[in-house]
């Protein structure tokens, strides 16, 4: 596994080192040796998954709030998604600051999104599936999220936004938060 640094502090890009032969290849998607050797957290705790069946649906942008912050190892393995991270730990020196990455089943990237980070992608096409490892399990009373459409972030997607949940739309702005967002 190649671990690429993003713009993003402690955020990672994960290029997987396929070893192959006439039956197709292997290559190891998660280590827990590796990811101490980075510094990284690899005690995931539980794997999802995420099926979207219409090209430009957007989840996110989702956080845990302490104490239950997540690590992520995002992974598309079926279709495309432009994923975007927002790092929005207060102390960090990219605080506020974005990037986007395109993984996909076909160039096999994943994307380890630290805690303190809000996390979305949007579907370039049909039937996508996206896997993900998580090192805390889901509480509800400490989920919240940014809106994808807030101006103070300046996203710019890919694709007009087809498909997105009630409460993935309603998040607040954040000029309206009365409290820190991490």
């Amino acid at each position: 596994m190649k671990f690429i640094e993003t713009s993003l502090k402690d955020a990672y890009l994960i290029e997987l080192e396929p070893r192959g032969d006439d039956r197709g290849f292997f290559a190891r998607t998660m280590c827990r040796e590796a990811f101490d050797r980075m510094g990284l957290d690899g005690n995931f705790m539980q794997q999802n998954t995420s099926f979207s069946a219409l090209r430009g649906t957007l989840r996110g942008l989702h956080f845990q709030k302490p104490p239950h912050g997540e690590d992520k190892l995002v992974r598309c393995i079926c279709g495309a998604i432009v994923d975007v991270i927002v790092d929005i730990r207060k102390d960090s020196p990219t605080y506020m600051q974005h990037q986007a990455f395109e993984l996909s089943s076909r160039n096999r990237r994943q994307l380890y999104v630290p805690k303190g980070f809000a996390h979305s992608f949007m579907t370039l096409q049909d039937n996508v599936e996206v896997s993900y490892l998580v090192t805390s399990a889901y509480a509800p009373d400490s989920e919240d999220g940014l809106r994808y459409d807030d101006e103070a972030l300046g996203i710019e997607w890919p694709l007009p936004v087809m498909v997105i949940s009630e409460k993935d739309a309603s998040w607040s702005l954040l000029r309206d938060r009365a409290s820190a967002l991490y």
